[in-house]
């Protein structure tokens, strides 16, 4: 039987994690830059590349217009 231990294994679900890992740091780059964090600042603290979090602050100013 494949079990949960088996299926945190996967390359599926390993990617997926990832990947939810990722969105969630994304949501709070527009919070921590209104907190006055800047972007290098962010990416340190959410151990991002710096070049993510302004393609994030790009992004959510698109969304916004």
């Amino acid at each position: 039987m494949f079990g949960l231990t088996e299926w945190r294994q996967t390359r599926f679900y390993q990617e997926v994690q990832q990947e939810t890992e990722l969105a969630t740091k994304l949501k709070t780059v527009p919070r921590l830059l209104n907190e006055g964090l800047s972007v290098e600042q962010i990416a340190r603290v959410l151990e991002l590349d710096i070049e993510v979090v302004r393609q994030a602050i790009e992004e959510q100013s698109k969304q916004e217009s």
